[in-house]
Order: structure tokens, then C-alpha cells, then sequence
């Protein structure tokens, strides 16, 4: 996490959950920080190089004008494999003039437990931490060690790099290593961003969108996390905070779909493995979350040393939801591998053995849970309820159950599958529904409304024109909805009110008016949550609605998947929930249609 002014403001090593080496945005005195910083400065700005993730501060000074280039090396080998490294480069490159820098390197490790001791050689300075667990890190340069320390001014006369990593290197770095590991990097993505099935409008954004979920992806175990920080406030000051470097079925499994109707079958399949690996007994139950690398207790813990975000305390490490029942992922992970099987059409048939007896698996256990209450999308912390968003997902699961098994030839347990879905479907119908509110509710019995039930429309739960579902976007657009931004609900939970509105939520309204004839009031809703995103077109979770302030963890993922859903929907049409939309994107030979086409 890279500040305007070009500091490193966050930065876990080797692994995203791994303890911090910088955490200054949660401790601005000690959480420690990576600054690069121009004498006399007279201007910067920021951007990043066309189409890829690495990252241009450009610094323009009295005496003369450099740039930066931040990135995470990431690049194919001559044998084909990836090689991404845990480390960050800092290239220098000076434009015009003798431009002078200062270095201010403050790295506390262990989440900001101590101040570290440093060894420094010729061309390496180690980190090394004093308290907690040992770690330590390498920074190499090909500038003055001991004036970095000290933090004096340093005039650029050529070309200049930082490489800090968490290994230590075999082979000496130079600028010719470092220039080439550049230019490999900037291909990969470039090249990436070139196989990604892209709509024509909001080109750009939709690009920065992707980038950002693949940043999320954990490439040794194709898992996928919530965002790359933890304990930013979704309510400055407040207590709401916690950390998302983990991986969530739900999240996941929805940013997994979208990868596979984008054109990305390989890193969905990575996720799917990842998913394999974890149920690989039938009585396996699915969990909430994981690990990175598929841990499933994640025991949550507060630093009560670290004052917080703009002192929003506690900031905490781990995340109790691992404990909690959420009915509700079953059915996004159907959901993706519904999507997996009729897009790929074929995979290797061991691995398409393994996913239908995931899907058995998955459909045994909702027969015998979907009937019991549980914590909900929103993982509130209080009595368990019989969520009505729950009860919907355990419908898509039934639903798409039935529809690969159909596509697998198993026409009997298809229709098993639908019977069921078909009795689900009718009790939400009946509980689910309140004739006083004209409206779809939270929970049976509820007088609460719940943005969720938007996800029926983008699910088919029912149809478009049905009037109770007409009457439900009209009803929580009415309740939820403040100066053009959604809430998920408006009554007090086990926080308090939720003050801030839910970025997410703001998408899934676009879609539903879109979706009911009320096309206007959607694309004016979406202008206005465009001019929010930050310099660099990212969202974080949450969003003051007065201030549009952006707030909770950043990026969110599942901010930026309902973004490009919302794209895809509103510029080309896109069905997400029919399986004849699936197989109109399949033209002979298997090739898919291009997104552009409306269908």
C-alpha cells in the first residue's frame, strides 16, 4: 500500500497474512514506513504505467525532475513457471537535472512490536526483528547504505534501485537485473490484461478492476482474499474493524466466477483445486473461510499497542467468522462451478470426477442445514437467524446442482436437485415474504429489510418483471438508499448503526433498477459511485455518504467484482443467471462470444 506522496504505508512479507513490516496506516507514530521523497520539491503525481500494476510517482524539484516505479516482480521463466518473488522493487530513474533524494526507512516488524537491528554491508542493509517471532528482511540498493539510515540527501547521478525482499538473494542485483525483471513484468501484464475478455465502455476501469482481483490471488494455492489489509474502520473512530486477508467462499468464489466467463480459466482452475483440496472426504464440510494456504482456524486477536487508523480501535489480526454457520456459500460456490463446467465445457476427468463429488457433497449437506438459522452474508455476531438470503442461496445451489448434473448426463439426480430447489424456493416464498412491507425481509419474521434480496434478480430467483420483486428494489430503494448510495440495512446490530454505506450494495441497486425498467435512475446511481473510486480507480468496502469518503479495508474485492458486473450488465446485457445465456457465449468450436455483443 503506497501513499500519493510515494511512501510504503503497508506491507506484509512473504505472504499477505503475514506480520508487517511497515503498518504505518494503523499507527501513524510507530507502525513504521518506506518513504521516498524529492529536496525542494515543487510537484508530484501518480499513476500507473498503462495497463499493468506497477506504479509512477513522478517528483518535479529545483533541481531537476525524477520518477519512481514501484512493483511486486512478477514474470514467466524460460521453463514456463511463474516466478513471483516476495519483494518489492523501487526503481529511481532521473528525467532532467541533479535532483536530490531522502530516504526515510522505518521498518518495525512483528506488526510494529520493536525496532529492528540492522547489519549493512557493501550493497545490503538486513533487517532483522528484536521482538516477537525472528524474521528478517534485505533491502539491497545500489546507493549509500549508511546515508539511507541516517536519512541525509542523496544526489541521483544515474539510474538507482531499492530491492527489498524477504529472501536473501544468490546473485548480486544491478540495474541491468533490475531493468530486465522491469521490462519482464510489464509484459506479463500487459500480455494479461491482452486474454482478458474486456466490454468496450469503461474500458480503462473495468482494466484497473481485474488487475486489482488478480492481486488478490494467491499463486501458490489459488486462493483468493477479501482485501490486502486489515482493521481500516468502516466507520472512522469506530470499532468496526476487521482483518480480510483471508480467503472467504463467498468472495472468492464470485470473483472466481467472473474470472471464468473473462477468459481466465486457468487461474479459476487453481481456485477450484484449492477448493478440492479442502473437501477431499465426502462428509467434508465447506467453511467460511480460510487461510491463504487453507487454514481453518483463524482465531481473532487485537494489538492493543498499534492506536489504530485515525485511532479507530482495536486492530485486529485473524477473524472469528471461521467460527460461524453462513448457509449462503454454498450457493456461490455452486454458482462457480456451475459457470466452471458449462463454460470450459471439458476438463481432465479425474478433476471433473472430483468436482461432482464435491457438488454430491455440497447438496447432501443442504439438504440436511438449509432449514436451520444461521449468521448470514453479513456475519452479525448475535443469534443465529433464519436469514432469508441463506435460504435463497441454498436454492441456487439445488438449482445449479441441477443444471450440471444435467450437463454430466445424471438426468435423475437433476431432477432430485430441481424437486428440491422447487420446495425452497416455496418456503422462501412463503416466510420470506412480508405483505405489510410489500417486500422481501431480512429474516422470517422480520420487519428489516436487507439489500441482499437484490441478489435474487442477478440469481433468477425471480423474474424481473415478478411484481414482488419489482416492489422489493422499489421498497429498499426507498429505505436504504441515502444521496444515491446503499445501505446493506439501517437498524442497530451488535456495533451499533451502520453510519457508512456498503459499496457493494450501491452496485447490486444499480442492477435491480437496471433489471426492473429503471434504467435512468440506475445509470445516474452509477456516474455517482464512478466519481468515488480513488486517483487511481479503486474502492475500499464502505463509503461516508456525505463526504464520499471512502472506508473499511482496501481495495475490497468485492467492490470491484460488483463494478465490473455492473458494466457488463449495463453495457452489453449480460445474463448471469440463465443457463442459455452460459451456452450463447459458446459459438462453434467452443469460443465464446465477445462480451460487446448484446444477448
Amino acid at each position: 500500500m503506497i501513499s500519493s506522496d510515494c511512501s510504503i504505508e503497508w506491507l506484509c512479507l512473504p505472504f499477505f497474512d503475514s506480520p508487517s513490516l511497515f503498518a504505518r496506516i494503523l499507527d501513524e507514530e510507530k507502525g513504521g514506513y518506506f518513504k521516498i521523497s524529492g529536496v525542494d520539491t515543487l510537484k508530484t503525481y501518480q499513476s500507473y504505467i498503462y495497463r499493468t500494476v506497477i506504479l509512477k510517482t513522478v517528483f518535479e524539484t529545483k533541481q531537476g525532475t525524477f520518477e519512481v516505479r514501484d512493483y511486486m516482480p512478477r514474470f514467466h521463466t524460460s521453463q514456463g513457471q511463474v516466478y513471483y518473488p516476495p519483494e518489492i522493487h523501487r526503481n529511481i530513474r532521473v528525467i532532467d537535472g541533479n535532483p536530490q533524494i531522502v530516504v526515510e526507512f522505518k521498518p518495525m516488524p512483528n506488526y510494529a512490536l520493536g525496532q529492528p537491528r540492522f547489519a549493512c554491508s557493501q550493497s545490503c542493509i538486513e533487517i532483522i526483528s528484536q521482538k516477537g517471532d525472528y524474521d528478517n528482511f534485505f533491502l539491497y540498493t545500489n546507493l549509500d547504505a549508511q546515508k539511507i539510515i541516517s536519512g541525509e540527501p542523496i544526489e541521483l547521478k544515474e539510474s538507482s534501485f531499492f530491492l527489498l525482499s524477504y529472501h536473501e538473494k544468490l546473485q548480486d542485483s544491478n540495474l541491468h537485473k533490475i531493468y530486465v525483471e522491469y521490462e519482464k513484468t510489464k509484459s506479463y501484464w500487459l500480455d494479461w490484461v491482452l486474454r482478458t475478455d474486456l466490454p468496450e465502455k469503461y474500458l480503462e476501469m473495468v482494466i484497473r478492476s481485474m488487475l486489482t482481483l488478480k492481486l488478490l490471488t494467491y499463486e501458490k494455492t489459488g486462493a483468493v482474499i477479501a482485501a490486502p489489509t486489515t482493521s481500516l474502520p468502516e466507520i472512522i473512530g469506530g470499532s468496526r474493524n476487521w482483518d480480510y486477508r483471508f480467503c472467504w467462499v463467498r468472495d472468492a468464489s464470485m470473483i472466481i466466477d467472473l474470472y471464468v466467463r473473462m477468459g481466465h480459466l486457468q487461474l479459476a482452475t487453481r481456485y477450484i483445486h484449492f477448493i478440492l483440496n479442502r473437501m477431499l472426504l465426502k462428509h467434508d464440510n465447506i467453511a467460511v473461510l480460510y487461510g491463504i494456504n487453507g487454514e481453518k482456524e483463524l482465531t481473532e486477536i487485537e494489538l492493543g499497542h498499534l492506536n489504530g487508523y485515525e485511532s479507530s480501535r482495536p486492530v485486529r489480526i485473524g477473524n472469528d467468522a471461521w467460527r460461524q454457520k453462513q448457509n449462503d456459500v454454498y450457493g456461490e460456490l455452486m454458482e462457480t462451478m456451475y459457470a466452471y463446467f458449462f463454460i470450459n465445457q471439458r476438463t481432465q476427468m479425474y478433476m471433473e470426477e472430483e468436482m461432482w463429488t464435491v457438488v454430491c457433497s455440497l447438496v447432501k449437506y443442504i439438504e440436511d442445514v438449509w432449514k436451520q438459522a444461521d449468521c448470514g452474508i453479513w456475519e452479525r455476531r448475535g443469534e443465529p437467524k433464519h436469514y432469508v438470503h441463506s435460504k435463497m442461496m441454498s436454492w441456487v445451489a439445488l438449482d445449479r446442482a441441477a443444471k450440471i448434473a444435467q450437463f454430466v448426463g445424471k438426468k435423475e439426480y437433476a431432477q432430485r436437485c430441481q424437486k428440491f430447489a422447487v420446495q425452497i424456493k416455496e418456503d422462501i416464498l412463503k416466510n420470506g415474504w412480508s405483505e405489510d412491507m410489500q417486500s422481501f425481509v431480512m429474516y422470517y419474521g422480520a420487519t428489516e429489510l436487507d439489500a441482499s434480496a437484490l441478489l435474487m434478480l442477478h440469481y433468477g430467483f425471480l423474474d424481473r418483471k415478478d411484481p414482488r420483486m419489482v416492489s422489493t428494489v422499489k421498497q429498499i430503494y426507498k429505505h436504504l438508499v441515502k444521496n444515491d448510495f446503499v445501505f446493506r440495512y439501517v437498524e442497530a446490530d451488535d456495533f451499533g448503526i451502520p453510519e457508512n454505506a456498503f459499496i457493494v450494495c450501491t452496485f447490486w441497486m444499480i442492477n435491480a433498477l437496471y433489471l426492473i425498467g429503471e434504467e435512468e435512475k440506475a445509470r445516474q446511481m452509477f456516474e455517482n459511485i464512478l466519481t468515488c473510486a480513488n486517483p487511481s480507480g479503486l474502492f475500499s468496502e464502505h463509503i461516508e455518504v456525505t463526504t464520499h469518503r471512502l472506508t473499511g479495508n482496501f481495495p475490497q474485492g468485492y467492490s470491484h467484482l460488483a463494478f465490473i458486473q455492473t458494466v457488463l450488465l449495463l453495457e452489453t446485457d449480460y445474463n448471469w443467471s440463465d443457463v442459455s445465456g452460459v451456452k450463447n457465449w459458446l459459438a462453434d468450436h467452443g469460443q465464446r462470444q465477445p462480451l460487446t455483443a448484446r444477448t
